[in-house]
């Protein structure tokens, strides 16, 4: 991809705004070339002075602009409106990347009247080019369109390409939701820690320090999470006690049945947004 090409944003929320800080920080493409469109004319400012691009208020302007790609970065309830207002609007050859959470690619080509449509799930830690994204591109995306995505998904982190949409859903429960999950054990470690007695300062450096470190050594030795525990579980040790009561306490079945529950929920969303009336279900 050539950083003379037009990339346009619109929606300049939490990720809008983390797609532009990964387009610079990149290099893929240089502020003169993005172009946001966002209703809340306030964040204007904020974006020029960060980032040096330029907000305006009409999605279509910038929509037939793009050369490189249109991100569709919405709120979920915004989206059918967005798409009335470009619908076959967007420029063949242009992509459209879309990071809504729950609308089918099917739904953003109909609503578009375009059928070059990548649907991306993305995670926060996006925000700083920490992130993984999953992705998945309609039929009718080119090979060279594919390549462009790639590069402007990367620029957020890593990226990770699905041959079925369904995974979509999977991906929003696992890694897209899965920053909550690593949030509240950092939380419950650290309080467990002032519980101890530690400073909290001091007990927040040893739990992430304790996550960091553990993350890296993993990625380091490629081996099973469980080879790995078992090797700083010795018998009848400070680490076994720990763990019976974790298991006593259901902790991995927790960890599976809030996986599954965002699953559903997440499928549930997707059905209400994309037409299908959606269906709460009870948990056991």
């Amino acid at each position: 991809m050539s950083n003379n090409q037009v990339i346009s944003i619109i929606g300049a929320g939490v990720m809008g705004e983390a797609m532009i800080g990964g387009l610079l920080r990149s290099r893929i493409a240089a502020a003169e070339n993005i172009l946001v469109s966002d209703p809340r004319l306030e964040r204007g400012d904020e974006l020029l002075e960060r980032y040096g691009v330029h907000l305006v208020a009409d999605n279509l302007s910038i929509a037939q602009k793009a050369t490189g790609a249109v991100v569709l970065a919405v709120k979920p309830q915004q989206l059918r409106k967005v798409m009335a207002g470009l619908k076959g609007k967007i420029p063949e050859n242009v992509p459209v990347l879309s990071i809504v959470a729950g609308a089918s690619t099917d739904l953003i080509c109909r609503g578009l009247e375009h059928t070059s449509v990548v649907r991306a799930m993305p995670n926060t830690p996006a925000r700083i080019g920490e992130g993984v994204t999953v992705w998945y591109a309609s039929p009718d995306v080119s090979s060279e369109q594919v390549g462009l995505v790639t590069q402007i998904l990367r620029a957020l982190g890593s990226e990770v390409q699905v041959d079925e949409e369904r995974y979509l859903d999977m991906a929003t429960a696992l890694s897209g939701t899965g920053p909550a999950y690593v949030f509240l054990f950092m939380e419950a470690m650290i309080d467990a820690g002032v519980h101890l007695g530690f400073p909290r300062h001091i007990a927040k450096k040893l739990v992430l320090e304790t996550l960091r470190g553990s993350v890296n050594f993993y990625d380091f030795r490629k081996e099973h999470p469980a080879e790995l525990r078992n090797e700083v579980t010795s018998p009848g040790g400070t680490s076994a006690e720990a763990l019976y009561y974790l298991e006593k306490a259901g902790f991995r079945t927790a960890i599976s049945r809030a996986i599954w529950a965002a699953f559903e929920r997440s499928q549930e969303l997707g059905q209400g947004l994309n037409g299908h009336p959606p269906e709460r279900k009870g948990m056991d």
